[in-house]
C-alpha cells in the first residue's frame, strides 16, 4: 500500500485544526463536518485529508463531492467507502468536476456485505422517490424503488406492501420498511425513515436506517459493529426512553429510573437512538405490538451495537417472513435494562 491509500478515519474536533491547514481552510468552516450527516472530513496518519460533502447532481443522483484534499485521490478506498456509505453512484471532484464510479462489491463478497451496499443506493432512490410523489401515493412509490433495487441480490424481499412470500427453512430474506413514520412524512413532522434489513435464522445480520429527513444514516453488519454516519456507536445506560406512540387513551409504561420520555412516531429511528446511545430504551408492551417490517432494520443496528431486546415473555426476538404478524418486546442498551424493563411494565 502506498501512503497515498494508507488507511483514513473519520476526524474528530481534536483533529480540526491540522485539517484546517492542510486544506488551507479557517477551523470554523470545518465544523459542518462534525455535525452534519451529509458533510465527512477523513484524515490520515501520514497527514492525508479529504473534505467530503453529498450533494445533489443534475441528474438526478447523489454524488459525494470532494470540496478540498491533500494527498487523497479520488478512488482511495475509504473515500469510496463514504460515497457507498451515503448511496452515491460517484465521487466528484469539485474543482475540476472529474468523476470516479462507486464500485459495487465484488459477486463472491458476503451477501450482508452486498445488501449493504444496496440497501444504501435503495435508500438513495426513495429519498428521490419520495420527494417527487404526491403524499397519498409516497408508500407505493418508496416501496416500488426499493424492490426495484434491493431485488438484485435474488432473494425474497418482504414488505407491508408486498405479498408474503414462502420463504425455505434457513434461506435467508430482505425486510424493509421504506417509508416508517409516514403519518410524519405526509405531516412534514421529522422523522420518517427508510429502513432495510437482511434476515437470515430469525436474525437480523445487516440493517440499514436512513432518516430521510435529516440525512442520518444508522448500518450494522453483524461482526463488524454499528455505525452513524461514520462513527462506531455502543448503547449506553440512561434515562431517556423512546417510543412510537401512546396506547389510545392511556398512558406510556416506563422502569422507575426513567426520567424523559420521547414520542417520535418512526420506531426505525426509535430502535437506532437506543443503539447509538440517545436512548436508553424502548418498548411496545403495553400496546399492540410492532410489525417485522417496522423493527427489522433497527434491531440490526441495536444489536450489533451491544444491546438487548426481549419479548414480552423475557426470550429472545426472532424474526419470522410474515408481514401480518406483531412482536411486543422491549429493547434496552444491555440484557438487565431489558429485563428490569420487562419486570416494571408488570
Amino acid at each position: 500500500m502506498t501512503d497515498a491509500t494508507h488507511a483514513l478515519r473519520t476526524a474528530t474536533r481534536t483533529d480540526l485544526e491540522a485539517v484546517g491547514t492542510a486544506l488551507g481552510l479557517p477551523v470554523p468552516a470545518l465544523a459542518p463536518a462534525l455535525v452534519e450527516p451529509g458533510a465527512r472530513v477523513l484524515i490520515g496518519a501520514e497527514g492525508q485529508v479529504v473534505l467530503l460533502r453529498r450533494r445533489w447532481s443534475p441528474d438526478a443522483t447523489a454524488d459525494a463531492v470532494v470540496v478540498r484534499r491533500a494527498g487523497v485521490p479520488l478512488d482511495h478506498p475509504d473515500v469510496l467507502a463514504v460515497a457507498a456509505a451515503w448511496g452515491c453512484d460517484r465521487v466528484r471532484h469539485l474543482a475540476s468536476d472529474r468523476c470516479v464510479p462507486v464500485p459495487a462489491p465484488p459477486v463472491d463478497a458476503p451477501l450482508a456485505v452486498r445488501f449493504a451496499h444496496l440497501a444504501a443506493l435503495a435508500a438513495t432512490r426513495v429519498e428521490t422517490a419520495t420527494a417527487l410523489t404526491r403524499d397519498e401515493d409516497a408508500d407505493a412509490a418508496a416501496h416500488d424503488t426499493a424492490v426495484s433495487v434491493l431485488g438484485a441480490l435474488g432473494v425474497p424481499v418482504l414488505g407491508a406492501l408486498s405479498r408474503d412470500q414462502a420463504v425455505p427453512e434457513g434461506m435467508p430474506w430482505i425486510v424493509i420498511d421504506p417509508l416508517d413514520g409516514a403519518r410524519n412524512f405526509r405531516a412534514g413532522l421529522p422523522p420518517w425513515a427508510f429502513s432495510a434489513a437482511l434476515v437470515k435464522d430469525g436474525r437480523p445480520v445487516a440493517g440499514l436506517v436512513a432518516d430521510l429527513s435529516s440525512g442520518r444514516r444508522w448500518s450494522a453488519i453483524d461482526g463488524r459493529g454499528a455505525e452513524r454516519d461514520g462513527t462506531v456507536i455502543r448503547t449506553r445506560a440512561g434515562s431517556t426512553v423512546v417510543v412510537r406512540d401512546a396506547p389510545g387513551g392511556g398512558s406510556v409504561g416506563v422502569h422507575g429510573a426513567a426520567g424523559r420520555l420521547r414520542i417520535t412516531g418512526c420506531t426505525a429511528i426509535d430502535l437506532c437512538l437506543v443503539a447509538d446511545g440517545a436512548a436508553a430504551a424502548w418498548h411496545d408492551v403495553d400496546r399492540q405490538g410492532t410489525y417485522v417490517h417496522d423493527i427489522a432494520a433497527g434491531l440490526a443496528v441495536l444489536l450489533a451495537a451491544g444491546g438487548s431486546a426481549l419479548t414480552d415473555t423475557g426470550g429472545p426476538v426472532v424474526l419470522r417472513p410474515g408481514t401480518g404478524a406483531r412482536i411486543r418486546f422491549v429493547a434496552a442498551a444491555d440484557e438487565q435494562g431489558a429485563r428490569s424493563l420487562l419486570a416494571a411494565l408488570g
